[in-house]
């Protein structure tokens, strides 16, 4: 496999500097991504470039994850407004220990093979390194005029709402750049990925190397910075982040935001996204162009995706999870899900509060859905609907608008799932 080509036909490469493909063609080589360890959990703003790793490795080549405990201790200017929150090694270090976990899912770390992946922590060649030794060893390297020409530089100084730039964060493509000449003195790494936002870090890293070195054969590649069609901000939702963490975004909510993506962010996202063949994804595209309705790429796109960061498991449960509300699932799937699935399922739907003392006397389900919640403005409204089939209780059809309803309907010893109709949900709340 050509990894050029793999990125290029998959729409992942934004620039690149001449000779990247000669130098990959002629060896293995190694090539490097910097990871910002701020949180134990990667988002999907991570996921470009690391699948860029990925079909890195699949081309042969040994990916090498580099996880920023030293800059990230810093913080790194490109596309922010604002400095970051520092944060203490024993953060960084749990953060670095939960993202291999998840990196693992994507890079084969622990095989024999000549390209198996490595994680590495630029704290670990950083905390040691006098200031006197930095700005002697590497400072003198790199001109300020250099660094002013940066475009994170300048676009940070020439800001309005900017408050400036500290020393801190105008260092950081010095700390960048030295990671690069460190990994190739060490590694014999001659290739650093990234977004587009590093090219100028990326840049600083092979001018250093050839001044330190005077070898020309380091080099830089970055992909787009992802968009969605809309010009909105990929991987954002109201609700913030999607994480990769199922602490922090579950199963579902992950498989429902590459379920709902548009149809033109789908064809674009199942090449960034997976590792399907061109061939598997034009038949896909082709079968959506016949049927849109029917979202075939949305579909394998959310299957792909879910597989590959949670588990074949967690994917099932959540086509099952979505069957509940937009399908004709049945009770034992709605008392299969846990709670916070089950939050996020019906994330948005009225609620109400039922006391859960009444519940353990019993309850008609007449006055519950009248009375105590009120689902229906009238008993009259309620027996009419119950009489043509059109109420479910926890999935399972009311037989009379009286049925006596006790704790044992409760979901997870609190809730009570009330259908009105085909597409009316409302969660009752024992407390």
């Amino acid at each position: 496999m050509n990894f050029v080509e793999e990125l290029k036909w998959r729409g992942m490469i934004h620039d690149i500097m001449p000779g990247t493909e000669e130098q990959l063609q002629k060896e293995m080589t190694s090539a490097y991504v910097g990871i910002d360890p701020t949180a134990d959990s990667l988002h999907i703003g991570h996921l470009v470039s690391v699948m860029m790793l990925k079909h890195f490795q699949r081309a042969g080549h040994r990916p090498i994850a580099l996880v920023g405990g030293a800059t990230g201790m810093i913080g790194d200017p490109s596309m922010k407004s604002q400095e970051r929150n520092l944060l203490d090694e024993e953060t960084l270090r749990r953060n670095q220990n939960a993202i291999k976990a998840q990196l693992s899912k994507f890079l084969d770390f622990d095989s024999d093979s000549e390209n198996a992946a490595i994680l590495v922590n630029n704290y670990d060649w950083m905390k040691d390194f006098s200031f006197l030794d930095f700005i002697r060893d590497v400072g003198k390297h790199i001109t300020v005029n250099y660094m002013m020409s940066k475009d994170s530089v300048k676009k940070r100084l020439s800001s309005e709402s900017s408050v400036g730039m500290s020393f801190t964060e105008f260092s950081y493509q010095l700390l960048q750049g030295y990671d690069y000449l460190h990994l190739y003195q060490t590694k014999n790494c001659k290739l650093q990925m990234g977004g587009s936002d590093q090219w100028g870090n990326i840049t600083t890293g092979t001018d250093l190397i050839r001044r330190k070195t005077g070898s020309n054969d380091a080099f830089g590649l970055v992909c787009p910075l992802i968009t969605k069609a809309d010009g909105g901000k990929f991987g954002k939702t109201e609700s913030g982040n999607i994480w990769l963490d199922k602490r922090y975004t579950s199963p579902y909510k992950f498989y429902q935001f590459w379920l709902n993506v548009s149809d033109a962010d789908a064809e674009k996202y199942i090449k960034i996204f997976t590792a399907l063949s061109k061939d598997e994804i034009d038949a896909l595209i082709e079968e959506q162009n016949e049927a849109p309705h029917l979202r075939p790429l949305q579909k394998r796109l959310a299957k792909e995706v879910t597989v590959m960061v949670h588990s074949q498991e967690d994917y099932d449960a959540a086509v099952e999870a979505s069957n509940i509300l937009f399908g004709n699932s049945t009770s034992d799937a709605l008392k299969k899900l846990d709670e916070a699935t089950l939050l996020d399922v019906f994330a948005g739907v009225p609620q109400f509060e039922i006391s859960k003392d009444e519940l353990g006397q019993g309850i008609k389900a007449v006055d519950l859905l009248v009375e105590k919640a009120a689902v229906f403005p009238s008993k009259g409204d309620m027996r009419k609907l119950v009489q043509s089939g059109g109420v479910s209780i926890n999935k399972e059809k009311l037989p009379v608008f009286d049925t006596l309803i006790d704790s044992s309907y409760l979901l997870g010893d609190k809730y009570i799932l009330v259908q009105k109709g085909k597409k009316n949900y409302f969660l009752l709340i024992a407390k």
